[in-house]
């Protein structure tokens, strides 16, 4: 019987002690904010526009253990992006431009940084996209 209770408090132990461990995700209170811009070139590859990024995808992945985005949102009338609620850890936020001498005609821009404080705003300027 000391055996089984003694098996039964390790397990109810060891669970408890992995559940309190908090991973890259939602229930925080960091902050990740941006501006998505879009750059219109012509076909001699000059900038001829420059103008908000509305209307979007900005695709965020927790962490480093996959490469499958775990949440997304789109953009406002002005570019602006932002995901709150976040945990300490790692994260990448991606978003696509147009490209030419790609097959599938997109390219990807990423980006990768590490919310180290609760309460922490990662502002990540504005990221430039371009558009044919």
């Amino acid at each position: 019987m000391k055996n089984i209770l003694l098996l039964i408090f390790s397990i109810l132990v060891l669970s408890l002690s992995n559940s309190c461990k908090k991973v890259e995700g939602t229930g925080g209170g960091a902050t990740i904010k941006g501006i998505i811009q879009e750059q219109k070139y012509n076909a001699l590859g000059n900038i001829i526009a420059e103008y908000p990024g509305s209307d979007q995808d900005v695709y965020l992945i927790y962490g480093t253990a996959d490469q499958f985005y775990d949440d997304d949102v789109k953009t406002s009338y002005d570019g602006s992006f932002m995901f709150k609620y976040l945990q300490k850890g790692t994260y990448t936020i991606f978003v696509y431009e147009d490209d030419a001498t790609k097959p599938s005609g997109k390219n990807v821009i990423k980006e990768t940084f590490d919310i180290t404080e609760k309460g922490q705003i990662i502002d990540l300027d504005t990221i430039n996209i371009r558009k044919i």
